[in-house]
């Protein structure tokens, strides 16, 4: 199974559809509710409640989905009577809508389309009594899907510019390789962001804020920063970027910690501070290349809105 681990806990959504054909006799007998197997959109329900609990079982890379809401609902499909989520015309049947509702790292369109799969499934076999030759499935199919990658993608859709500011004694002295600075790097290139500039400082802070002055002078957009954010004598780049910014975005820096004391109890050795100067983003990351990289999973690409806001947008 695909790892997950990495990615953020976020409300997911799911609508899908499935269409049950049959004759209009079959149909009537349905709303009447006449059926030689008794009730039929009560158990059809259930049914899809089930499968959808079980989708982990019946799918092998399907990973276990909290489903924090449910609905399945039901049209009925005849000739001339308008429905934009289906493509079938000129037949009668019956629609099965699944909407679903979970707040984790992936998706729960699996779990809906099982739903209203097997919904639809077990609407067939209730109606297989009536040796109805026109009985059939089809248009199974996601009607929509939120939240994860998908959402996210719009906030990186605008190239912009960012620079990389490696605080490091050890690296700056040519004792240690650039590794987190590297880890940014390419991080931030996957999300359509161009590097303008990448340097390495000792741990000093009037040569961090000279860099960040600098790129700031250039308007730079974002401005991220790595090492310097521990409790040692020499780690310095938290204060020298707090004497500095304008305004604290204290949000940025909550998610990256609750993201990583998910995954190590350290994370809470690590202190960070993020905000603006002019309208340019600072973030402070850790050291670590595995700490750059769990706090940038927990901060792109929603963070590249910042700049919208610095420049007098609102939130979408």
């Amino acid at each position: 199974m695909r790892d997950i681990s990495a990615k953020q806990i976020s409300l997911r959504t799911a609508r899908a559809v499935a269409v049950v054909i049959c004759s209009q006799q079959t149909l009537d007998l349905v709303k009447r509710d006449a059926l030689p197997k008794g009730n039929l959109l009560d158990v059809a329900r259930a049914a899809g409640f089930l499968a959808a609990k079980n989708t982990q079982l019946l799918i092998p890379h399907c990973h276990p989905v909290s489903i924090d809401g449910l609905q399945i609902t039901y049209d009925y499909l005849e000739p001339g009577k308008p429905n934009q989520d289906v493509n079938v015309k000129e037949a009668w049947g019956v629609i099965v809508y699944g909407e679903g509702k979970s707040i984790g790292r992936t998706g729960i369109e699996m779990e809906t389309l099982t739903a209203v799969s097997v919904s639809a499934l077990t609407i067939y076999d209730l109606l297989k009594p009536l040796a109805d030759p026109e009985i059939e499935i089809t248009s199974i199919k996601l009607l929509k899907k939120t939240g994860g990658k998908s959402d996210r993608t719009k906030f990186s859709q605008t190239r912009q510019k960012a620079a990389i500011l490696v605080c490091s004694d050890a690296a700056a002295a040519g004792n240690r390789e650039d590794r987190s600075g590297q880890v940014i790097r390419e991080m931030l290139t996957s999300h359509n962001i161009e590097i303008a500039d990448h340097q390495i400082v000792p741990d000093e802070v009037e040569a961090i804020q000279q860099h960040i002055r600098s790129w700031v002078s250039q308007d730079i957009p974002f401005i991220f920063t790595t090492g310097g954010t521990g409790l040692g004598p020499r780690d310095t780049t938290v204060e020298a970027v707090r004497a500095i910014i304008e305004k604290e975005a204290n949000g940025i820096t909550e998610a990256m910690r609750t993201h990583g004391q998910m995954r190590t109890p350290l994370a809470m050795m690590s202190r960070a501070v993020a905000g603006s100067v002019k309208e340019t983003l600072i973030v402070t990351l850790p050291g670590s290349p595995s700490g750059v990289r769990e706090s940038l999973d927990a901060i792109l690409p929603a963070v590249f809105h910042a700049r919208k806001m610095l420049k007098g947008g609102g939130h979408e």
